[in-house]
């Protein structure tokens, strides 16, 4: 396999929510277009290799902007909110790097940032589950 599919493979892909709107903030760019911003800005300034910044119209975390998911392939997928639209594009990076050294995307809570400890929505399995990890059918 060449350098690019492996990399390709563990390849973090980290979704903003674009639309994100903080609480009596009507001013645009609105503040998750704001995040995509800070964020593209930061992985360029920083040379970050393997992560992927991708626009989405809404992640459906209204009540706790602005809001990301970190996904991988084979990993766990994380969304997260509560996050500032400037500040927090930093501390997203240094979660996803973490994120990024794990085989399966499980970090540990108490080294994870304090904003990925506050603001965790979900976890999510990977998609499709290991074969050892399915539940095997009732029906077998």
């Amino acid at each position: 396999m060449p350098d690019e599919d492996i990399q390709a493979a563990h390849q973090v892909v980290l979704y903003v929510c674009a639309t994100c709107r903080l609480a009596g903030d009507t001013s645009e760019p609105r503040a998750g277009a704001r995040l995509v911003s800070a964020l593209r800005d930061a992985v360029a300034e920083a040379g970050t290799a393997g992560v992927a910044v991708e626009s989405v119209d809404c992640l459906s975390v209204c009540k706790r902007p602005c809001t990301v998911a970190v996904a991988s392939e084979g990993r766990w997928t994380y969304v997260y909110g509560d996050l500032d639209p400037i500040e927090s594009a930093k501390t997203i990076l240094a979660g996803i790097g973490l994120y990024a050294e794990t085989p399966d995307g499980l970090v540990p809570w108490k080294a994870r940032p304090e904003a990925f400890r506050k603001g965790v929505v979900a976890r999510i399995p990977p998609f499709p589950p290991p074969s050892a990890d399915r539940i095997s059918d009732a029906a077998e």
